[in-house]
């Protein structure tokens, strides 16, 4: 049974939808997109998967979602929507890894060694716009600070896992063999949707357990 808080932030109110352990090591905290919210076939299986594995996953909606907007703003905006439920869950005595999804991922690797996390996951990781290598947002995730985690699918056109520069100590890239930029999976694929989402629960959690 899921619980949710609202915490007030520069940027309008942020909720938070807690998906509890019954005996929590860490917790997970994780954003969303710029174009979508916290119902994203990855951060839905990750909330269903890890609490049974000792992992509290606290999915955190933004301001503007929360306000009924569409579409997200400007990066320095979404930090400051960001930090204060880092902050907060960081607060409560467990360790705390950030992270999300593609826009998410970016806000967390920008943020996270600032509000006292331990470590980031970056789902989805967009390394730059569709058909724009050329704009690289590299940068934000070698800079993280933290241990880092990326999962990436091979079709991903924001970025596919071998467009990544060698990534510094304590940084792992985990390659999906399909998936695009929100995970799907082709239906003629090798694979099934469902073996690819247990790929990337199993993949987080253990991550995040060896860390921990």
């Amino acid at each position: 049974m899921s619980t949710t808080e609202l915490v007030p932030t520069e940027a309008g109110e942020a909720r938070i939808t807690y998906h509890r352990a019954a005996e929590p090591r860490a917790v997970l905290a994780l954003g969303h997109g710029a174009g979508g919210g916290t119902g994203a076939r990855d951060l839905v299986a990750l909330a269903g998967a890890l609490p049974a594995r000792g992992i509290t996953v606290a999915l955190v909606e933004q301001p503007w979602r929360v306000a009924g907007k569409k579409v997200g703003p400007a990066p320095k905006t979404l930090d400051l929507g960001w930090r204060p439920v880092a902050e907060l869950l960081a607060g409560r005595g467990l360790p705390l890894v950030v992270g999300g999804r593609s826009a998410g991922a970016r806000v967390a690797c920008r943020t996270g060694a600032a509000t006292g996390a331990v470590g980031v996951v970056a789902l989805a990781f967009p390394l730059h716009p569709p058909g724009r290598p050329e704009k690289s947002r590299a940068e934000e995730l070698l800079g993280s600070g933290l241990p880092t985690l990326v999962v990436q699918g091979a079709a991903d056109p924001f970025g596919g896992p071998g467009e990544f520069p060698e990534l510094p100590a304590g940084h792992e890239l985990v390659a999906l063999p399909y998936g695009n930029h929100g995970f799907e999976v082709p239906k003629r694929a090798s694979v099934g949707q469902g073996e690819v989402l247990d790929l990337i629960c199993s993949s987080v959690g253990d991550w995040v357990l060896e860390l921990v």
